[in-house]
């Protein structure tokens, strides 16, 4: 698949995240390559995955 891609002004003024995962990515602009890895130390007979934890309220600085 070719795919041409012209690329345009961009703009953040805000941004609001309110979970993340165990595995996360967030991009904000171009990028050439994104290489995914893990590494992990936990034995192969324990429970794999965890609960996701959401972020602190949010608060409003005055």
């Amino acid at each position: 698949m070719k795919m041409n891609v012209i690329n345009k002004e961009l703009a953040v003024k805000n941004i609001r995240i309110n979970e993340i995962s165990t595995s996360s990515v967030f991009l904000i602009g171009d990028t050439k390559v994104i290489t995914c890895s893990s590494v992990s130390d936990t034995p192969s007979e324990s429970p794999a995955g965890a609960p996701e934890v959401p972020l602190p309220p949010e608060t409003r600085s005055r």
